[in-house]
C-alpha cells in the first residue's frame, strides 16, 4: 500500500489485499494475544476499568483508522464526536502526520487514540534493521512533539510481522495490533459495501480495520456505527479493550 498523493498505487492494492488476508487467515504464523487474554492477564489490583468502561461486562468493539490523518479526517473526527465515539488512530508520517499536524493534535484533544502505522509504509519484514528502526521511531518522535505523548502502539503495514520486529518494537516500548475485521476500503468506494462488510464480520472484541483517506470510507462510518450500537456494542479505543490489562511491548494483539 505505498502511497501517492491521492491514493495508493493500483498495483500494491493487490499486494495490500494479500498481505491483509494472511495475517487475518493466521498463515503469517505470527503468536497473537487476544483482547479477552490481556484481560485475564491483568496484575492483581489493576484498575477494573479504562474511561469508564469494563469490556469484561460490555460488549466491547474498537474502531480504528489506518495511514491519516488525510483531507478527510475532519469530517470525520466530526462524526466521532457527534456519535461520542473515540477510535484508535494508526498515523504515517510522511506526507501525513507531517501534512496535517493540527489533526494529530486534535485527535490527541478529543480523547482519541494515537498511534503508529510507521513513517513510509515499508513493509518492516523486508526491509533493514536501521530502517525499521527509522520507520518507527520518526513517528513516534513526531507525534510526541504534537501531543505530548509517545505512542506505545504500532500496526505494521499489511500486517506483515515476525519475532525480530517483536524484538525491535520491545526495545522501542511498542505493542503491535493487527485486526479481525476488514472492509477491503482500499479497493471499493461504495460505502453501502463498506458498511456491510463491517457489520458481517463484526463479532465482540473485535478491531475494525478502515482507512479514513479512501472517499469511500468516511461516509460509510455514520451507518456502521448506527448499527453496532443497535446490536448492544461499545465503542472503545484499543486501550480500552484490554483493560484492565495493558499492551505489553513486543507483543502482538488479535482477536
Amino acid at each position: 500500500m505505498r502511497e501517492r498523493r491521492r491514493g495508493f498505487r493500483p498495483a500494491a492494492l493487490v499486494s495490500a489485499a494479500v498481505g491483509m488476508a494472511l495475517a487475518l487467515t493466521g498463515c503469517a504464523q505470527v503468536d497473537t494475544t487476544s483482547p479477552s487474554s490481556a484481560r485475564k492477564e491483568a496484575v492483581q489490583g489493576a484498575p477494573a476499568s479504562f474511561g469508564g468502561v469494563d469490556c469484561r461486562k460490555a460488549k466491547c468493539i474498537a474502531l480504528t483508522f489506518d495511514a491519516g490523518p488525510s483531507e478527510n479526517s475532519p469530517r470525520l473526527l466530526d462524526i466521532l464526536k457527534e456519535k461520542k465515539v473515540h477510535a484508535t488512530f494508526f498515523l504515517l508520517g510522511k506526507r501525513h502526520i507531517e501534512k496535517y499536524p493540527q489533526l494529530v493534535k486534535r485527535m490527541s484533544d478529543e480523547g482519541h487514540e494515537v498511534a503508529s502505522h510507521t513513517w513510509d509504509h515499508k513493509i518492516l519484514t523486508d526491509i533493514s534493521d536501521d530502517q525499521v528502526r527509522d520507520e518507527l521511531r520518526r513517528p513516534n518522535d513526531a507525534i510526541e512533539r504534537i501531543t505530548g505523548h509517545k505512542p506505545t502502539l504500532m500496526r505494521p503495514p499489511q500486517g506483515r510481522t515476525d519475532a525480530n520486529i517483536h524484538e525491535i518494537c520491545k526495545k522501542l516500548g511498542l505493542a503491535e495490533v493487527l485486526w479481525s475485521v476488514t472492509a477491503k476500503d482500499y479497493a471499493t468506494t461504495d460505502s453501502a459495501l463498506i458498511t456491510k462488510r463491517v457489520l458481517d464480520q463484526a463479532d465482540r472484541d473485535g478491531i475494525i480495520l478502515l482507512h479514513d483517506i479512501y472517499s469511500g470510507t468516511v461516509p460509510a462510518v455514520p451507518g456502521i456505527i448506527d448499527a453496532l450500537k443497535k446490536r448492544g456494542y461499545t465503542f472503545v479505543t484499543v486501550p480500552q479493550l484490554l483493560a484492565p490489562g495493558r499492551a505489553e511491548p513486543g507483543k502482538v494483539y488479535r482477536p
